[in-house]
Parts: structure tokens; sequence; C-alpha cells
């Protein structure tokens, strides 16, 4: 829904989240180099992310994918479910298919990569303000290659329910360890599951299972979560 001519005027009030101070900080700077925007929060994980939301309002919340408590996706997920008047917009270094499609799913305004430009960026948040959509150049392309794609004839063998919720905390990120606690089983156990997993996919790595897993309907692509502590891809150990 496009904004009011009045709240137009005024400065864009941006929230901004990302874990790395470092980062907030430029993206900050580049941002207050427009003169209709003004940062007037900053979260570095998802959980104060929401709290600064909830309190400040913001006309839009530009968040990263990857952060700890809660990511990116969940943020966006909550936003559109209490504040749905706030526009998001995911600024983010990764443009894997999996990522884009539960960050749209979720709710999401805009999507870019931290490769933007800064005046693109800056436009993505003025775009998002006035209630359009902002996509990355690179997120569009692959979105319509992905859309006009003739679909791959895969064959793969069923998995069973054990090796089935294996793969899924695998594509949260959680490592043999991780699952192994949540499953009640051994690392062993989890080594041997991921094995079977691999050889009934034609899976050479954890990420390739997960995608593949995706593209048959098997998991949904909002199960696909942040890895606390990671660069940010499926844990693979």
């Amino acid at each position: 829904m496009k904004k009011s001519s009045s709240k137009s005027k005024a400065k864009i009030r941006v929230l901004l989240a990302d874990d790395h101070h470092i980062v907030r900080a430029g993206i900050r700077q580049l941002l207050e180099s427009a003169r209709d925007l003004q940062v007037i929060a900053e979260a570095g994980d998802g959980e104060e992310a929401q709290v600064l939301i909830e309190k400040n309002k913001p006309d839009v919340a530009v968040l990263d994918i990857q952060m700890p408590k809660a990511s990116g996706i969940e943020v966006t997920r909550w936003v559109r479910a209490h504040l749905p008047e706030v526009g998001v917009l995911i600024l983010t270094a990764y443009n894997d298919d999996p990522y884009v499609m539960a960050v749209l799913q979720a709710g999401a305004n805009g999507y870019v990569l931290k490769t933007a430009k800064a005046d693109e960026l800056i436009q993505a948040v003025r775009d998002v303000n006035e209630g359009k959509s902002a996509l990355d150049p690179a997120v569009t392309r692959k979105l319509m290659n992905n859309l006009f794609k003739i679909p791959e004839k895969r064959t793969a063998e069923p998995l069973t329910d054990r090796e089935l919720d294996v793969l899924r905390l695998a594509a949260k990120g959680f490592t043999n360890k991780a699952i192994g606690m949540q499953l009640g089983i051994s690392d062993r156990t989890v080594q041997g599951h991921l094995a079977h997993i691999f050889d009934k996919m034609q899976a050479t790595s954890r990420t390739e299972a997960v995608m593949r897993a995706v593209s048959l309907g098997w998991i949904s692509h909002t199960v696909l979560r942040s890895v606390q502590g990671s660069a940010g891809q499926i844990s693979e150990e």
C-alpha cells in the first residue's frame, strides 16, 4: 500500500539489523548520505530487531538474513503478523534460491544483495517505503530463470521419517552433534542417516541434499533458517 503524501515528505525512518557492528556502521553511513533517509535504531540480532521494530515502528526495516536468536526470515514473518504497515527490505550477501523464496514467502517487500551500489540500496528503501517491491537485478534474473525453467525429472528413493527429521535439522544449520541431541541419537547414527540420505538422493553434500529435497517438495522453503556463528551456509559438519 502506498504511503500518504504527507508522510512521504518527512524523512523515511529506517531500522537497521545486522549482527556485524562494522557492517551496520557502513550501511548506516551509506543510507544517511541520502537526505530523505534517517536510521532511527540499530539491532545486532533478530530478537532485538523485533523489540525495536515494535517500539519505534519504523517505515522500513532493513534486515540481514543471517542473525543470531532470530533470522531475518523469522523477523519478517513476525512483522507481517504484528506490524504489517512496516516495510521489510532484506539486505544480504546470499542469493541462494531457498533463501530468496523463503524471504518472499515470509512477506518481505524487497531483497537486495550487499554487492549492490549505494544508489541502488537507497532507492530500494524508498521503493519499499512507497509500498513497491524492490528486488536486486541478480535475484530477479534468478527468479525469472526458475520460472521458465523446464523441471528436471529426478528420481530419488523416498526417505524414511527419521531421515527426513535429520535432513530438516541439517537444513536449519544443525551440526551432527546438535542433530543427535535433538533426536536423542549418537553422532555416528546421524552420520549413518546422512550417508543413506546422500545415497538415496544422489547428493554429495548436505547443501545439495537439502536443495533437492526442497525442489521435490519434501522440505518446505520456510524450514531454512539462519546458521548462527557461520557464514550463512548449511553446516556440512
